[in-house]
């Protein structure tokens, strides 16, 4: 076999050993996520501080332009990697709907690894672990639920974390106000072996 023939063979092998990811059906793993999100997770999205904390944003952010969006996110960025400022980073990590978070994850007995809140731009509000990016809107766990309407639940494959080595998928729901409307999403890491 020449080398992209064996590679492309390699490929296929993937794709069939994947067979529901590959394909687009449900994962052996989605039932057991959904039932959690569903049994452990919706009561709380509707939390008044949650709604609160991300209404406030999406109005502070009304007006931002894409090249307002982008530099937000090269600052967030920059502070991230050390080579900026990081009071970007420091005010969510410290914000009380962070501290919500956090304190959602403790009590979840390890079911849950990270929770990240975002606005109805993408941009975080509120996290448990703070990201690489400030502006997660050019991912699936914003495109496929607040993009996908206000009862949208999207479940990601499984993947392994380095850190911890644990079994991990997110499961990102829309989460809307009051009367319906969507207003920002937010990812929970689910660790799959605490299920």
């Amino acid at each position: 076999m020449t080398g992209f023939t064996a590679w492309a063979a390699a490929f296929l092998s993937v794709v069939i050993a994947l067979g529901p990811t590959a394909n687009g059906a449900e994962q052996g793993h989605v039932p057991a996520v959904r039932a959690f999100v569903e049994t452990d997770v919706r009561p709380w999205i509707r939390d008044p501080l949650l709604i609160g904390a991300i209404q406030q944003q999406n109005a502070r952010h009304a007006t931002l332009s894409d090249a307002d969006i982008n530099e937000l996110d090269r600052q967030w960025r920059a502070g991230f990697e050390g080579t900026g400022h990081s009071i970007m980073i420091d005010i969510v990590a410290e914000n009380v709907l962070s501290e919500m978070l956090r304190q959602k994850l403790s009590g979840s007995g390890g079911r849950i690894a990270e929770i990240l809140v975002m606005d109805n731009r993408g941009l975080i509000v509120g996290a448990t672990d703070m990201p690489s990016d400030f502006w997660q809107g050019d991912e699936d766990k914003f495109q496929k639920s607040f993009d996908a309407g206000p009862d949208a639940l999207f479940i990601d494959v499984i993947e392994k974390d380095e850190s911890s080595q644990a079994l991990q998928s997110q499961a990102s729901l829309t989460i809307s106000d009051d009367g319906g409307k969507p207003i920002g999403a937010i990812t929970i890491g689910v660790n799959i072996d605490a299920l």
